[in-house]
């Protein structure tokens, strides 16, 4: 027998008590309500959520029993009713005014709809609530806040809420959030450092304002850093933090000493070993990340095959080949067993072996639901760094036949397309993954960065890049894309500024290109100079960053 109706039945049954509903038993039990909540299920189960909500919102108010009203929320959610789930988390906390999950609820419905004004009182009272532990509401905050698109308006709440909590230091971290996301960055900087006025202690805030401190001068970055770390030796986050702004200032011997001191401190933490290999691997120091992933393995460490995929790719980036591939072999179960099997057929095709690398991957057994198109996305990857771009747009056409409304194959096609000067394909393709994922924040970056590099349409394409950056807002690519279009709309300052953004974010060969095209047009020629030598050396082959090099600097650079 379906399930039916779990609160109906239960009633039916005599499982629940009438008088646990708070309702006399005449009332609760009348063969009126049972019928209406008969009827809500019954309509729910035939997809008539609408009947649903409405039947369960009407019982809700007259019974004022809190889990009608709940259920009617669940239903009207699930079918994505909002103005009924409104009224239905209304009706929740009117029934049970001082229920934190009936506020929260409330709450985030409001803000989805984008009346986070109204929101407001209710964050209050569920910051108050009984059982509500203050500083974690905090530390909540803006996430729940973060369905609203309007950053100025969740500053402004944050704000007004945290005003009432001075002496709370992770009020003041929100705040202090809240700021940085709206992009005020000196709001931000003011808040954090009262967290850190109240907690001296506390290392979040030294990091978060580190990293707001980074984006003007990494230098002030490390330092704030380095004076936390002396103060609190015994903060590993924050030393992992610090190593990092050594090493992005190439002040290399004292990252080392950071290592070292992380590493003599917590000697048999395999999250410590492990996050030590990460920092090493991720600043191209392949000998303390090779040294500190091997150790994982006898450490025990809870993902082995983890610590195998990237000594993998510690080998793969040294041109190590045969010594990558006897990792990525290790690896014959778990996350890591797919893109395993899809880095060896890279590193074949990198080798020269390019057809041996495609018929490897079509041996692959897909394991899950996605895997297909994973291999296929893969195997187009292969095509196209061997220059066969056609071939690899024919297989993506092919496979796009038989799923049309595939995200990645969409997203895949279309900048395989674009690199066949296909414009038409790239955009419908996109446009049409838009309308299939709204939230799709690199398909709105794609399309509005290929408009901005063909300078065409270019309001249309800063109002793509924006949307995608409200998505994303901390993604240093579409950073690196509203910086491209500013330049391609004139306005040098603001095109700098952007870009230098979007580089302290991601040490990245583009992205370094651009900004050095924007400091070279600027007439900060040594500026820009110094960032493409800089990004030489990381990627030498980069296609972009020689080609604009070329371009503007024929004779080469001084």
């Amino acid at each position: 027998m379906p399930r039916v109706a779990t609160l109906a039945l239960a009633l039916v049954m005599g499982a629940i008590s009438p008088i646990a509903l708070g309702q006399p038993a005449e009332a609760d039990l009348s063969e009126q309500t049972l019928y209406e909540l008969l009827l809500g299920e019954v309509a729910a189960q035939r997809n008539e959520p609408a009947l649903a909500a409405r039947t369960f919102i009407d019982v809700a108010k007259r019974t004022r029993d809190p889990r009608i009203a709940r259920r009617a929320v669940e239903v009207a959610n699930a079918a994505k009713l909002p103005d009924l789930a409104l009224e239905a988390a209304r009706a929740w906390q009117s029934i049970e005014p001082a229920s934190p999950q009936a506020l929260q609820v409330l709450a985030a419905l409001l803000i989805s709809a984008k009346r986070v004004e109204e929101a407001e009182p209710y964050i209050e009272k569920l910051l108050a609530a009984d059982g509500v532990n203050v500083e974690n509401g905090f530390m909540q905050i803006n996430r729940l806040l973060s369905g609203n698109p309007d950053k100025q308006s969740n500053l402004r709440v944050v704000r007004q809420l945290a005003a009432k909590y001075p002496g709370v230091a992770q009020a003041h971290f929100a705040v202090a959030q809240a700021a940085a996301t709206a992009g005020d960055d000196a709001a931000a900087l003011a808040a954090v450092r009262q967290a850190s006025a109240l907690r001296p202690e506390w290392e979040l805030a030294a990091i978060f304002e580190a990293q707001l401190l980074q984006k003007r001068s990494p230098a002030e970055a490390s330092r704030r850093l380095g004076a936390f770390v002396e103060k609190y030796p015994n903060s590993r986050e924050a030393r992992l933090n610090y190593a990092r702004a050594l090493v992005m200032e190439k002040r290399f011997p004292e990252a080392r000493k950071q290592f070292e001191a992380l590493l003599a401190s917590n000697p048999g933490n395999p999250d410590v070993v492990y996050a030590v290999g990460v920092l090493a691997f991720q600043l191209k120091d392949y000998a303390t990340a090779e040294e500190n992933m091997k150790r994982l393995l006898g450490l025990n460490y809870r993902d082995p095959q983890q610590a195998r995929y990237i000594l993998g790719q510690i080998a793969e980036e040294q041109k190590q080949w045969d010594q990558a591939i006897q990792w990525y072999q290790q690896i014959d179960s778990g996350e890591q067993a797919l893109p395993a099997r899809i880095r060896t057929a890279s590193v074949m095709a990198k080798q020269g072996k390019v057809d041996e690398a495609i018929q490897y991957l079509r041996k692959v057994e897909p394991d899950g639901p996605g895997d297909e198109v994973q291999l296929t996305v893969a195997e187009a990857q292969v095509l196209r760094d061997a220059n066969r771009t056609p071939d690899a747009y024919k297989l993506l056409e092919d496979a796009l036949r038989k799923d049309p409304d595939q995200p990645d194959l969409l997203y895949d096609a279309a900048l395989t397309a674009e690199k066949l000067d296909r414009f038409d394909v790239l955009e419908s393709n996109l446009r049409k993954l838009i309308e299939i994922r709204p939230d799709h924040a690199h398909a709105y970056n794609a399309l509005g960065y290929s408009l901005a590099d063909r300078n065409t349409r270019l309001p249309e394409a800063r109002k793509l890049v924006e949307r995608a950056l409200e998505l994303a807002p901390e993604d240093a690519f579409i950073i690196d894309s509203l910086g491209w279009v500013l330049y391609r709309q004139g306005d040098l300052k603001g095109a700098t500024r952007e870009l230098r953004r979007a580089y302290n974010g991601r040490q990245d060969a583009d992205i370094a290109a651009h900004l050095g095209e924007v400091l070279w047009v600027s007439g900060d020629r040594a500026e820009a100079a110094r960032v493409w030598r800089e990004a030489l050396e990381a990627s030498p082959d980069n296609d972009t960053l020689l080609k604009t090099i070329k371009r503007l600097a024929p004779a080469g650079l001084r």
